[in-house]
């Protein structure tokens, strides 16, 4: 590869703020700046000047239309396309406005609204982010945009994230002086996103109804391997996998995503993809992108590339490690321990309100990891734990008991690591090692919130991340403002919230006690992790902070319960036209063959008392398969009929719905380790996760 050609085409389809200062007037680009960096909104003239750079950059690109993309509460991404052409007579000419530019008007009856909008009120506005890049993408240009109903409250997942990040920047910054950092006028967060996702064969996907409607396996017994022998884990990657990372590599680059590392994951046929860190909004608009890329470049290599968060039962599912830090716009990470941390003031306070945010505010971020596809990993000792607990390494740990016990703090010296091989040189440790099983740990100079979901926007969780940081930002100036010294403060923030700091193993069920005795929640599930949403403390925190309204909060408690509803539904429903239309006809089949074997054996005079078992064996799964289904097809009726509010509905689905589902699955696949493979109607684990 041509290494100029790879530097240069690195962010070649991104409107880039490069490519702005090259083809807008400068004082149009200071224009933009100064509206950015005072949080004012951007002038009708600048805009327009904007937009004729942008349309003409894009068309170059070989765009002919564009599209305000944005993020609705479904957690996709959504588009419509307009033509740069409009009609001049018999001519045609190229227009696109700076008014265009600003703003959209989508259709926003048919996304989910969660009572803020009637159905029959359809309008709806996007409004341009200009602290996203444009882009291109399939000769169209994407700009990215808010998305907003007509009464002004928040359709989508972008809104709240960048308001969460003024209400942290307008904290912090109040906050900083205080502890003697000077100069700040404005804080970020910066965030680096690990995806994690299987691929498989086409040609055994679209044998599979489940996943092509659901995205994992309802049915399926395990293969005779799974991850036991950990030889996938980092192992060599299969030459067919590792043409579609080069393919998806040179295109994250082209638009400007950082893609940085990539590997094979722990279970069979699966993989990460890493990128470096950005600006919180920005990492959440690229990693969008790159599930979209993902799923389109898996397809030009006859695979498809699997999101869900539990494609497979028996082997470990998918994550989307989400490592936050706060940095200020004088480059200071506050989440950095520097070589002194104990005498790094900004640190400790940055520290003891991320430990308090966590401790009160546990429940939120629980719920913002919330769906029915994560609930078959959180807790499955894969994941993390369900139970939100704070890991800060030995170091730290000594730091903060320090703290609470008015000790003098000593300055931390990690040493060097020795390998003990003569001919490799030393290297300075870090300051923390690392805990896979805590939802929340602190890496080095980050917290890696490890408890997202692979196919989730991270929107989501970093919102509330931003939030409740902001919050206890607020109370700590408070208190100092109140007369309290910022170690005063940061004493009592360590003293009464040390609870929600755990650093063992957080798949024990040592922990699962320890963690009910310090009154630690665990919510198993979605439907218990919503009810947070119902409670005054938060409403009132995300209302004060100007994040979320009391409306806007209430429409999320029914979107996201709504959703997890749908999401069993479909996948009740295409279970049973699984084991109806293909298992049990397939089942019965091979009985019929088993049985006609056992005659003929027995006819001529031979004892075949073992087929005969076979036969008994078989038929009684299959009868009991029949009741599994019928009891499932009772329990979906039971579920639609419910008149009921959504928590209601809600818990039928995941009681009676879901558990039916299980038990059918149980039978099903021990009836599948019974049955002849030239029977079995579809491919199985062996195909789908050794096929490629």
């Amino acid at each position: 590869m041509d290494i100029n050609k790879l530097l240069e085409d690195y962010g070649c389809l991104t409107f880039s703020d490069d490519v702005m200062k090259e083809r807008i007037p400068r004082s149009t680009y200071k224009a933009f700046h100064e509206s950015l960096d005072k949080g004012e909104p951007l002038a009708k003239e600048t805009a327009t000047v904007i937009a004729n750079a942008m349309k003409i950059w894009a068309v170059e690109q070989g765009a002919t239309h564009f599209t305000h993309w944005f993020t609705p509460m479904t957690g996709l991404t959504a588009e419509k396309h307009d033509a740069f052409l409009e009609p001049d007579g018999n001519k045609a000419v190229l227009e696109f406005s700076g008014k265009t530019l600003r703003k959209g008007e989508p259709d926003a009856s048919s996304f989910p609204s969660g009572g803020l909008r009637a159905t029959f009120e359809a309008r709806g506005y996007t409004a341009w982010d200009c602290t996203s890049p444009a882009f291109v993408k399939g000769g169209s240009l994407y700009i990215p945009t808010l998305f907003c109903s007509y009464t002004g409250e928040a359709l989508d997942k972008k809104t709240p994230l960048l308001k969460s990040v003024d209400a942290l920047s307008k904290a912090s910054c109040r906050l900083l002086p205080m502890l003697g950092l000077e100069g700040v006028t404005h804080v970020s967060a910066s965030v680096g996103s690990e995806q994690e996702y299987f691929l498989v064969a086409d040609e055994y996907y679209q044998k599979r109804m489940d996943l092509k409607l659901t995205g994992r396996t309802l049915f399926g017994a395990m293969a005779p391997k799974g991850q036991e022998l950990e030889d996938h884990y980092f192992g060599s990657i299969k030459r067919r996998v590792s043409a579609f990372m080069k393919d998806l590599d040179t295109e994250l680059w082209k638009y400007g995503i950082p893609s940085k590392t990539k590997h094979n994951e722990a279970a069979p046929a699966q993989h990460e993809v890493a990128c470096v860190y950005r600006n919180v909004n920005i990492t959440t608009d690229n990693n969008h992108l790159l599930m979209v890329l993902m799923q389109d470049i898996a397809k030009k290599h006859g695979l498809r590339c699997l999101l869900h968060e539990k494609p497979f039962t028996g082997v470990n599912g998918s994550g989307k490690h989400d490592n936050w830090s706060v940095v200020t716009n004088t480059g200071v990470n506050l989440f950095n321990p520097g070589k002194n941390p104990t005498h790094n003031l900004p640190f400790l306070a940055a520290l003891a309100c991320t430990v308090k945010a966590v401790d009160e505010y546990a429940e939120l971020l629980r719920m913002s990891t919330a769906t029915a596809g994560n609930d078959h990993r959180l807790g499955a000792s894969e994941a993390p734990p369900a139970i939100i607990s704070m890991f800060l390494g030995e170091e730290l740990d000594k730091i903060v008991a320090a703290i609470i016990n008015g000790e003098e703090l000593e300055d931390i010296d990690t040493g060097r690591f020795h390998t003990g091989v003569s001919v490799v040189p030393d290297f300075s440790k870090d300051n923390t090692d690392r805990n896979r099983t805590s939802p929340f740990a602190f890496t080095g100079n980050k917290f890696e919130f490890r408890a997202v979901g692979s196919s989730q926007s991270i929107a989501g969780p970093n919102t509330i991340l931003n939030a409740i940081l902001a919050a206890e930002m607020e109370e700590m100036a408070n208190e100092i403002e109140g007369g309290k010294t910022p170690l005063e403060v940061i004493k009592d923030f360590f003293t009464q919230h040390q609870r929600i700091i755990f650093n063992g193993d957080g798949y024990s069920k040592e922990w699962e006690e320890e963690a009910q005795k310090r009154g630690l929640k665990n919510h198993k599930n979605t439907v218990d992790a919503m009810t947070c949403l119902k409670n005054e403390k938060y409403i009132n925190m995300f209302d004060r902070l100007g994040i979320y309204s009391r409306v806007e909060l209430a429409s999320r408690y029914e979107i996201l319960l709504e959703g997890y509803n749908k999401t069993i539904r479909l996948e009740a429903l295409t279970a049973i036209k699984m084991a109806r239309n293909e298992i049990y006809p397939a089942a019965v089949s091979y009985l019929k063959n088993l049985t006609q074997t056992a005659l003929e054996v027995k006819n001529i005079g031979v004892e075949c008392d073992y087929l005969v078992e076979d036969v008994e064996e078989l038929s009684q799964l299959i009868k009991s398969m029949k009741e599994k289904m019928k009891q499932l097809d009772q329990a979906i009726d039971v579920a639609q009929k419910c008149h009921g509010d959504i928590m209601q509905q809600a818990i039928l689905w995941r009681d009676e719905v879901f558990s039916s589902m299980n038990d059918l699955r149980k039978v099903v696949d021990t009836i599948e380790t019974k049955v002849d493979a030239a029977y079995w109607p579809m491919p199985t684990y062996v195909d789908l996760l050794f096929g490629i």
